[in-house]
């Protein structure tokens, strides 16, 4: 199985109790519903109010919601206005007294605004604004006291103005309303108590989560389980209910309820593209700089050098790795490699004598003779075979010689001391160095600083035609 399959299936393993996954998903997915629906309803109570209104009258009392008894008696005491003058007439003196007291209560209407404590000061000067295009009357006081007069309902016509206020004012006047403020100075709002059930819910199930967690890996203590899914945290806080939004769409996902790979491959690809191309370049130049610093600073030639200032070399294994793997290649290479090519060895070095006699100048004037055609591939032949033969004999003789390896050593260890000696001469340390820093120099100028130039998108899209490469 490829790596990149066995990374996928880790992202999104399967689960035993796939079912139980989806259960607490969706009574997540519920809770976020309704955490929505709470904080929609104050903005949008006017469009709940037009076209749900059974749920406004259930849900208004959870808001901390009361009819204003301002607006409600405004309303009322136009209906009582109303039947009035269906019953008496829009002469009688009843209806007159009515409508005195209907101009004291829009004077005090307009006076007290009634619609600001719901943020709805804009209903009442629309209603001015309506009230004073009806009349014709700049003032609000006297358009209010105008239209709620005898003379001008019998002059305009009782039926038409009382149709205007039901159809255009009453439905910007019932939309008002009174919210209570508890001992905090707040707007009373007991959504808590439809948010507890869950909350106590989310917690015994992160709990339970967090035990079989830790019981999974005994290495890891409770704090550390928690933090493994620090996400569903956000389901416990009273406060701040939008941000419930990360956990739904995780445990959404991970219960392979909704699909989010498409998101989240745009999401790293844009993680990498953008804020990976600056790390790498940051890191890339500031490692430059370091290296270039030690080399100017004489760091490097004395850790290299082994001068006594310089702390000392630690070996983790008592083991020089690179002369053990340099023998290992060597031995790789003697005993199993070329034996495994010695046929072609055999054809290269055969065919080269062949030529090599037959270019001969003593060859060309005995080719003639009879026999002699053939006397090329014989020699070519037995020499090709006797020098490879012994050339391979001569290697392998010579890595079980004690005395060469003895005098290897020897030679390695000199030619060190000798190269070191020479290194350590000021004149060639100076231009070593300076030709290193340069050789860093250019490198960070035409190499790193070329990842801003497109360098990780280039990398991703290779990255991932390896992945689809694998997958076939």
């Amino acid at each position: 199985m490829s790596s990149v399959q066995q990374t996928q299936i880790a992202f999104r393993p399967v689960r035993r109790f796939l079912w139980l996954e989806r259960l607490v998903a969706l009574v997540v997915l519920l809770n976020f519903f309704l955490v929505l629906f709470d904080l929609s309803y104050i903005p949008w109570r006017d469009f709940y109010f037009e076209k749900l209104p059974q749920i406004v009258q259930q849900y208004d009392p959870i808001k901390g919601i009361e009819p204003h008894r301002e607006t409600t008696r405004y309303l009322a005491q136009f209906q009582q206005i109303k039947q009035e003058i269906e019953q008496t007439g829009i002469q009688s003196p009843e209806v007159e007294n009515l409508l005195a007291q209907m101009r004291q209560l829009s004077n005090e209407l307009i006076e007290d605004n009634p619609f600001a404590i719901a943020q709805k000061t804009g209903h009442l000067e629309n209603i001015k604004n309506q009230v004073r295009d009806r009349v014709h009357i700049n003032s609000a006081h006297q358009a209010f006291d105008t239209f709620w007069s005898q003379a001008y309902l019998n002059r305009a016509g009782w039926e038409r103005e009382l149709d205007f206020f039901t159809t255009n004012l009453q439905p910007l006047i019932e939309t008002n309303y009174y919210r209570g403020i508890n001992t905090q100075g707040k707007f009373i709002d007991r959504f808590w108590l439809i948010d507890l059930p869950f909350i106590a819910f989310f917690g015994l199930e992160i709990l339970i989560r967090t035990f079989i967690i830790s019981r999974q890996r005994p290495d890891l203590n409770w704090l550390e389980a928690l933090l493994r899914r620090w996400y569903d945290l956000f389901l416990l806080l009273p406060f701040w209910r939008w941000l419930r939004v990360i956990p739904v769409t995780i445990q959404l996902y991970q219960a392979q309820l909704l699909n989010l790979e498409p998101v989240r491959k745009q999401i790293k690809y844009d993680f990498v593209t953008n804020f990976a191309e600056e790390v790498t370049e940051i890191v890339g130049v500031r490692l430059i700089d370091q290296m270039q610093d030690s080399i100017e600073r004489g760091d490097a030639a004395e850790w290299l050098l082994r001068t006594g200032r310089y702390q000392p070399y630690i070996n983790i294994n008592n083991t020089n790795e690179v002369q053990e793997i340099a023998n290992r290649l060597l031995r790789m290479t003697i005993y199993q490699v070329i034996p495994k090519v010695q046929t072609e060895i055999e054809s290269l070095l055969h065919y080269s004598i062949e030529n090599a006699i037959k270019k001969t100048q003593m060859y060309q004037q005995i080719q003639h003779l009879p026999g002699m055609d053939t006397l090329p591939r014989q020699v070519s032949s037995k020499l090709a075979n006797d020098i490879s033969q012994s050339t391979y004999t001569t290697l392998t003789n010579l890595l079980e010689d004690p005395i060469v390896i003895e005098k290897s050593s020897h030679l390695i260890q000199n030619f060190s001391i000798a190269l070191e000696t020479e290194v350590k001469k000021q004149h060639n340390l100076q231009a070593l160095k300076s030709l290193f820093v340069d050789l860093l120099e250019e490198v960070k100028i035409n190499y790193v600083k070329d990842i801003a130039q497109g360098g990780v998108e280039r990398s991703w899209e290779e990255a991932n035609q390896l992945r689809r490469i694998i997958r076939q």
